[in-house]
């Protein structure tokens, strides 16, 4: 298991955070979504010959869940780079329809993960709430929240605890060149579910050139704790033609799976090369289906970069992993949507399986005290 630590986060999670909000964001006052005002933050394109990133609307009420991201192109106009439905259906969603796990917090935009993504295994208990596993000994008891549509399939938990947590604080402001929000959750052991004490910074920034996502851990306990980032983000394709937009994936391996209805990992990695999973090179998706897990991630220049690729609407978007621990790319790509959702993950899914073996699963061990980070870029492109 890999250990990192980093003392700008920690110093960055201490710097003080307010409720204001810089005057020139824009607020959306007739609409809460988790009981706080969503927050757009936003900026005038200027250029008329590259696309620029002009707003970002998000939901402090669940826990900064990116909501959409906008983007001018010129002589197009404005694009969604998410795939989410309309702020007030969105709502809907998350207010009224949504169940107590927040499991549809990730069927739209862009949901933080944390402090697991994807699944966990573990015995089921007897009330059928609780998946009870281990992490170096340390009990575990984690919300009983997923199980696939297939008669008798095996309850798990999915995509961590803060899926329908409100951050505490939150601060807007203006930075050169754009705006930025900073959400902070003074987590605890987040209900007794996990170990130790943690605190959660999530930050969010619009700049013409790039949107930056960011998410820090501070373990403010007083013992060691595992803890693994991810975000859940679905690309749109602005053609609606999903059988031509060509993904590039920078990963040698797939995660073997029990099958797409469980989609729990075998322990076996396999090669992509030569299979339906290569797309090391770039391709087009076609009709394949996608919900897999990808391993042996290779880095250009420190940085994992997939890159989503629409030629008919002559636009691309980059997603830039800036975090040496990223692990994973998640990738789910159903045939009969008009997105592909990519996950840079810091884990192996079901990290804490027996499955794995002795493999580094990737779970960081962070020690009381110290933190960690997750940084993720995304840019837009005319292909």
């Amino acid at each position: 298991m890999n250990t990192h630590v980093c003392a700008l986060s920690l110093l960055a999670l201490a710097l003080p955070v307010a409720g204001g909000m810089a005057l020139s964001a824009q607020s959306q006052p007739s609409t809460e979504i988790g009981g706080q005002k969503v927050i757009t933050l936003s900026r005038k394109a200027v250029s008329s010959t590259v696309p620029e990133f002009t707003s970002i609307t998000l939901a402090p009420g669940r826990a900064m869940l990116i909501q959409q991201i906008t983007a001018n192109f010129p002589e197009k106009g404005s694009v969604n780079v998410l795939a989410s439905p309309d702020l007030e259906a969105s709502k809907k969603m998350l207010d009224v329809e949504d169940d107590q796990y927040g499991n549809l917090a990730f069927r739209l935009g862009a949901a933080f993960l944390f402090p697991y993504p994807n699944r966990m295994r573990g015995k089921l208990s007897t009330d059928g709430k609780i998946i009870e596993t281990s992490w170096k000994g340390h009990a575990l008891e984690l919300p009983a929240s997923w199980h696939g549509a297939n008669p008798g399939a095996e309850v798990n938990s999915m995509h961590g605890l803060i899926l329908k947590r409100a951050v505490d604080s939150v601060e807007v402001k203006n930075i050169p060149g754009g705006q930025q929000a900073i959400g902070v959750i003074h987590g605890g052991n987040f209900q007794g579910h996990w170990l130790s004490q943690t605190d959660l910074k999530i930050v969010i920034t619009l700049k013409a050139e790039a949107v930056d996502v960011q998410m820090f851990a501070t373990n403010v306990g007083k013992e060691e704790e595992p803890v693994a980032f991810a975000w859940h983000p679905y690309f749109n394709f602005p053609s609606g033609d999903r059988t031509q937009v060509q993904l590039t994936l920078p990963a040698k391996e797939v995660a073997e799976v029990d099958n797409y209805d469980n989609v729990f990992p075998t322990g076996k990695l396999n090669a992509v090369e030569g299979s339906k999973y290569d797309f090391t090179k770039g391709r087009a998706l076609g009709d394949l289906f996608m919900d897999d897990n990808f391993g042996d991630i290779q880095e250009a220049y420190g940085v994992v970069t997939v890159k989503v690729v629409d030629p008919k609407a002559h636009y691309g978007v980059a997603i830039e992993g800036l975090s040496h621990n990223i692990k994973a790319l998640q990738v789910y790509a159903p045939p009969t949507k008009s997105f592909v959702a990519v996950e840079h993950q810091t884990i192996l899914n079901d990290p804490l399986g027996k499955q794995w073996g002795k493999r580094d699963t990737g779970l960081i061990r962070l020690a009381p005290g110290k933190s960690t980070d997750w940084h993720v870029r995304l840019k837009v492109f005319v292909p």
